[in-house]
């Protein structure tokens, strides 16, 4: 999944004839606005579980159901894209992740990106039914609550130790700084996930401020990332960036704090 994982709207355009194009958009913005051409529509409420369990994978017979629809093969390279800076797109590619598809790809820039300088599709499609087959991942970021509450034990004996003995990890709260506020696990940093966007283009910032903007909230490659948000919506979007610089150690809670508080796991707050 991780080589060339983040794509342009150039690139898209060059390899339109050998890939299968994913819009997570609401349907009424696929069929009104228009869409990249050749891409299928798979809204964002499709591929999430259901109310009373929100974020969370939405089970291997609707994934499967959606990829059969869809036309799509387990072994096809798929392109993701939304309108909203990509956060709804990089959570149907890690849900794609987790049921074993490997060659994924976001689009950069999200639907703008394209539609600023490429022609769009109003028609929809037709594509003959598939026999999508799921697999094991070849490697899955998912953690628990256990796995989450001893790195907060982790965090709180580097800090303990004072000379940085042991800091091998860090928590990291991808939400708004006033959710941060509000309630946070221990010893979490703050990175809101649109920090790593940038304003005009809507895609990611130049990789040497991705680099630096982490290595300010002591984010680095050598230690592991545990991400959550609250219901793994916005660490979807995080987790490709991470991914994309060559991350190799980051663990995706998809319970997050909505699961965490649930569970009675402890929080901080900031006045």
């Amino acid at each position: 999944m991780y080589e060339n994982l983040v794509v342009s709207a150039d690139w898209l355009a060059d390899h339109l004839d050998d890939v299968r194009v994913v819009d997570v958009r609401d349907a009424w913005e696929f069929d009104g606005i228009g869409h990249v051409p050749g891409a299928v529509s798979i809204p964002f409420d499709s591929f999430r579980s259901d109310v009373g369990d929100e974020g969370m994978l939405p089970g291997t017979a609707v994934w499967t159901d959606l990829m059969n629809e869809a036309g799509i093969d387990e072994d096809d390279t798929i392109v993701a894209y939304d309108d909203t800076h990509g956060v709804f797109a990089a959570r149907f590619l890690v849900t794609a992740e987790l049921y074993g598809h490997r060659d994924l790809h976001l689009l950069n820039g999200d639907f703008s990106a394209w539609s600023r300088e490429h022609e769009v599709e109003r028609e929809a499609r037709e594509f003959p039914e598939s026999e999508y087959a799921v697999r094991d991942p070849e490697h899955s970021p998912l953690v628990g609550y256990e796995y989450v509450l001893d790195a907060v034990d982790r965090v709180a004996d580097a800090d303990a130790a004072g000379d940085g003995a042991g800091d091998d990890v860090v928590i990291v709260d991808t939400r708004e700084p006033e959710e941060y506020a509000e309630s946070h696990v221990p010893g979490a940093v703050q990175l809101d996930w649109l920090e790593l966007v940038d304003d005009d283009s809507r895609g990611l910032k130049p990789r040497a401020e991705l680099e630096s903007i982490l290595a300010d909230r002591g984010i680095t490659p050598d230690k592991e990332v545990v991400l959550y948000c609250n219901t793994a919506r916005r660490i979807s979007h995080t987790y490709v960036v991470l991914r994309q610089l060559g991350y190799e150690h980051v663990a995706f809670y998809e319970g997050s704090l909505t699961e965490w508080q649930e569970r009675g796991g402890p929080v901080e707050r900031e006045a």
